[in-house]
């Protein structure tokens, strides 16, 4: 079964009171980590800060207890921004709320069709191109509260927003940048000095401390918080509605954000399966991908009837679940819970952080995301083709889109492989000994052995058999020896067709042998057996030559 999967899983080999313990424990810190991440990523997504706690609320418990692997926690996440953002622009929030359902929709028929497995053959230099140009994004994105510049709206696209920002530097208010440099500050240097506590609550505790200490003392001074801008966080259980009811529902919406939901669906399965695959080579487990798509297709198609906007896996969440002691996904459904006891008693007090603050720990976020030691890493070591994808894939991400960057990577990608395939399989022309021959016996003047090495698929097919096609020798008969022909496809098939009406035509006899599997399965269902004869053996072959 594909639900619930790594739960049940976990209960058939025992769980015990210390582990519920420790899940307790691990699901505490979790959700204090994820609080202040999951405003700041719904504040820079473009909605209410409340939407991104209960993406944590309801994602996290669901996913938590039916998801594919152990130790993942879920919710929103940075990589998410550069797609959700322009949602919200264009539609608002219900139109993301909907577009949120219909990826789900597209994630649970991900998990249904199986196509958790996918993942592993997305190459390594697009994702490391994808995530470095959204991490890119999102820091230029937080210029604005970072710096506490002042500017009703900010361009859509990457190189308008950063010349309206650039050029709005000088506009800066010290007070916010202040806040924003103490923050950042204390998220990197108070890991070195306490790692019982998360970086973040302790950082944003301090922001929040140091306003209201600036304010006592400066009350003319105007840093925004969470609750000047948005007001009160709601302390209340997220509540059931319907997205759309403001606007109609048709098709013509649903064929316009469709791309979107798609994106949505992609970029969540892609993040979700990698941050599984990070917790397995952490714990030494492994994770079921398909009950992993299936279960964050079903929290991405309830969520947004909460509120809930897109959710994926959480790597950073996800390794500090397991650095804390979690045993099972219990700890990612207690992060939930405990995410709501802390809207439903702390709500008036997480109004009072500093939107600079959350600025900051987004930058910080950033630029983990980034994997600039691998980004630098790949440009010094990988082939030219793969800093070509590259390069590609970031720069697209960067100036237009990450569904255009992710795409065209992967077709790049595909294409440089099968070129490098394709090179793989050749036919070599055996001018003086074949394994199968006696020592001594060679073959005639006008017969000549050919040996194929390689598939014969499409861009391999046509190199591979040229050779023969194009050879100048009077000849009477072409030997092919198949032995190393382990698979053929039609485009295989179609050159291998046009090879042997050839020969037919030039009156060369065509003499195949060693054909097996499936080469020889599709051979035999075209109706090619009549232009070639077919032995089992090369002695097979010669023997039949000369009778």
């Amino acid at each position: 079964m594909l639900f619930f999967s790594a739960l049940r899983e976990k209960i058939k080999s025992g769980y015990s009171s210390t582990d519920l313990k420790s899940d307790l424990l691990s699901g505490l810190v979790v959700s204090l980590v994820a609080i202040p991440l999951a405003m700041a990523l719904a504040i820079a997504t473009g909605v209410p800060p409340q939407n991104g706690l209960y993406t944590v609320i309801i994602a996290g418990t669901l996913v938590g207890l039916m998801g594919g692997s152990r130790f993942q926690v879920t919710g929103p996440t940075a990589a998410f921004i550069v797609i959700l953002a322009p949602i919200v622009q264009s539609h608002g929030l219900e139109g993301l709320l909907t577009a949120g359902i219909l990826a789900g929709l597209i994630l649970f028929l991900m998990g249904l069709g199986r196509m958790g497995q996918l993942i592993q053959y997305i190459p390594y230099p697009v994702t490391t191109g994808f995530t470095s140009g959204i991490a890119i994004v999102i820091c230029i994105s937080q210029f604005k509260d970072f710096f506490g510049i002042q500017l009703e709206s900010v361009p859509l696209h990457f190189i308008e927003k950063a010349h309206v920002l650039l050029l709005s530097l000088p506009s800066l208010q010290i007070p916010d940048t202040f806040i924003a440099l103490m923050t950042l500050v204390i998220l990197l240097v108070w890991p070195k000095v306490n790692k019982s506590l998360p970086s973040p609550l302790i950082a944003l505790a301090a922001a929040s401390f140091a306003v209201f200490i600036m304010h006592l003392f400066m009350p003319e001074l105007k840093i925004e918080t969470i609750g000047s801008r948005f007001g009160n966080i709601p302390n209340r259980f997220p509540t059931f509605s319907i997205p759309w009811t403001h606007f109609e529902l048709n098709f013509l919406f649903i064929k316009s954000i469709f791309p979107s939901a798609f994106a949505i669906a992609l970029l969540g399965a892609i993040e979700s399966l990698l941050s599984a695959v990070v917790a397995d080579g952490m714990t030494q487990t492994k994770h079921n991908p398909n009950g992993e798509l299936v279960s964050l297709g079903v929290a991405n198609m309830v969520g947004p009837f909460f509120g809930a906007i897109p959710a994926t896996g959480a790597i950073a969440r996800t390794a500090t679940n397991i650095r804390f002691g979690a045993h099972s996904n219990l700890s990612a459904f207690f992060h939930g819970v405990f995410t709501l006891l802390g809207i439903l008693l702390f709500a008036q007090i997480l109004s009072y952080i500093p939107m600079a603050a959350l600025a900051s720990l987004l930058v910080l976020v950033a630029y983990n995301m980034s994997e600039a030691k691998h980004f630098i890493h790949i440009l010094k070591v990988a082939p030219r083709s793969d800093i070509f994808v590259l390069l590609t894939c970031f720069s697209l991400t960067v100036f237009f889109d990450m569904v255009i960057g992710v795409g065209v990577g992967i077709v790049l990608a595909a294409l440089l492989l099968m070129k490098r395939i394709s090179e793989l399989t050749r036919t070599d022309l055996i001018e003086e000994h074949h394994s199968s021959l006696p020592q001594n016996q060679k073959l005639p003047q006008d017969v000549v052995l050919y040996q194929i090495q390689g598939p014969l698929f499409f861009g391999a097919a046509q190199n591979a058999l040229r050779s023969i096609t194009t050879t100048n020798k009077s000849l009477r008969v072409i030997m092919l020896d198949m032995q190393n022909v382990s698979a053929m496809d039609m485009t295989g098939l179609v050159a291998f067709e046009s090879m042997c009406l050839f020969l037919s035509k030039k009156q060369i006899k065509l003499c195949i042998f060693n054909l097996s599997g499936q080469p020889k399965a599709l051979i035999e269902k075209s109706d090619l057996k009549k232009l070639f004869n077919t032995y089992s053996t090369l002695e097979n072959t010669i023997s039949h030559l000369t009778d």
